[in-house]
């Protein structure tokens, strides 16, 4: 900042040492650009007195490449170009933003809501941290349906009134998936400022997610609809100075570069929108890398996560590991069938052996 001018070390400036020039300058912002052989220095270092230390006093030195203890750079921004004071797009990779015993809210819709299930995203967020020694407390507040609107409804109930750390916000999907009946570009973004206003003001860090797509196809229209939205969480990450974890973007990666052990081919959704349990990793990760957990860490989290028999498979109340899923389903495919066909079949077989 500006204070860091005075009495740090001699900075060198952009313009040239004359020592007339300001006899006969502009009197606003005069940048002296005739080269002469004497580069300009300014505000002192950390040995002169405080006289000389002002961002107005100004040096010379013949030889600019000479190497002193106290001399230095001065470095600016174009204002156009700065990132506002205290933005944090995503905190810096290996230095974790939660701390252990922090409480993390998470606020969103049915996504979310499904998120605190066993193998669901917020659940990955809260494994990841551990994995590196950070124990949070979680409090779960999505909810089905919910829009912008009814999220700010419920802030205060929800999520404030809790008091967290921290709080993700996830919330856009449908706002556009609704139709008639969702929120338009100019209410939602006021409704997602006032709740990050809300939350800011009352001590709660702010992380932001994109939303994720719908249906699959980002050519679709509500996809093509939903960007300005989107849009939208970046800037208000930028100007509010909170986290960004680019879910929207991992997920078009991810559906493009499906690996090849996936059963299900590109599919991220059970049904389009909400997540299956590749969906949910992928959101997890989004999460935890904008908190600082870094891809190497997480590949280790993922690996472990993968083993945890806790993803439920629709039949029965039978919970398989994403490990298993997988196991199963090649053997499935290759018998002609389903991962759903081939668990009946062995139903079935294990009845007739019990009947007998």
């Amino acid at each position: 900042g500006l204070y860091d001018m005075h009495g740090n070390v001699w900075e060198f400036c952009r313009d040239w040492y004359d020592k007339d020039f300001y006899s006969r300058s502009p009197s606003i912002d005069p940048v002296n650009t005739t080269k002469t052989d004497k580069p300009s220095l300014r505000s002192g270092a950390f040995h002169s007195v405080a006289t000389v230390s002002r961002s107005a006093q100004r040096h010379s030195w013949t030889d600019p490449k000479t190497v002193r203890y106290h001399y230095g750079l001065r470095v600016i921004v174009a204002a156009e170009t700065a990132v506002p004071a205290g933005s944090r797009l995503n905190a810096q990779a290996g230095e974790i933003a939660v701390k252990d015993g922090e409480t993390i809210a998470f606020l969103g819709d049915s996504i979310t809501a499904a998120g605190r299930d066993p193998g669901g995203y917020c659940q990955f967020v809260l494994a990841a941290l551990k994995d590196q020694g950070i124990n949070t407390m979680p409090v779960f507040a999505g909810i089905g349906g919910h829009k912008s609107n009814q999220m700010l409804a419920r802030l205060e109930k929800d999520v404030l009134n809790h008091q967290p750390d921290w709080m993700t916000l996830s919330c856009g999907v449908n706002d556009v998936w609704h139709g008639k009946n969702g929120v338009e570009l100019e209410p939602y973004t006021k409704n997602i400022t006032e709740i990050v206003d809300r939350a800011q003001a009352a001590g709660v860090k702010v992380l932001l997610l994109t939303s994720t797509m719908i249906r699959e196809d980002q050519a679709n229209e509500l996809n093509q609809k939903l960007v300005a939205y989107n849009d939208f969480i970046g800037q208000l990450a930028k100007d509010k100075g909170c986290l960004l974890a680019d879910v929207n973007a991992d997920m078009q990666l991810a559906l493009k570069t499906p690996p090849p052990h996936r059963p299900d081919g590109a599919k991220l959704t059970s049904d389009g929108v909400h997540m299956n349990p590749y969906g949910n990793i992928m959101m997890g990760r989004g999460v935890a890398k904008a908190l600082g957990v870094t891809d190497v860490q997480l590949d280790e989290s993922e690996k472990a996560w993968r083993g945890v028999s806790s993803h439920r498979v629709r039949l029965g109340d039978i919970k398989l590991s994403i490990d298993a899923i997988e196991a199963l389903s090649r053997v499935a495919k290759a018998e002609g069938t389903d991962l759903g066909g081939l668990l009946r079949k062995g139903a079935e077989a294990r009845k007739d052996e019990l009947l007998k």
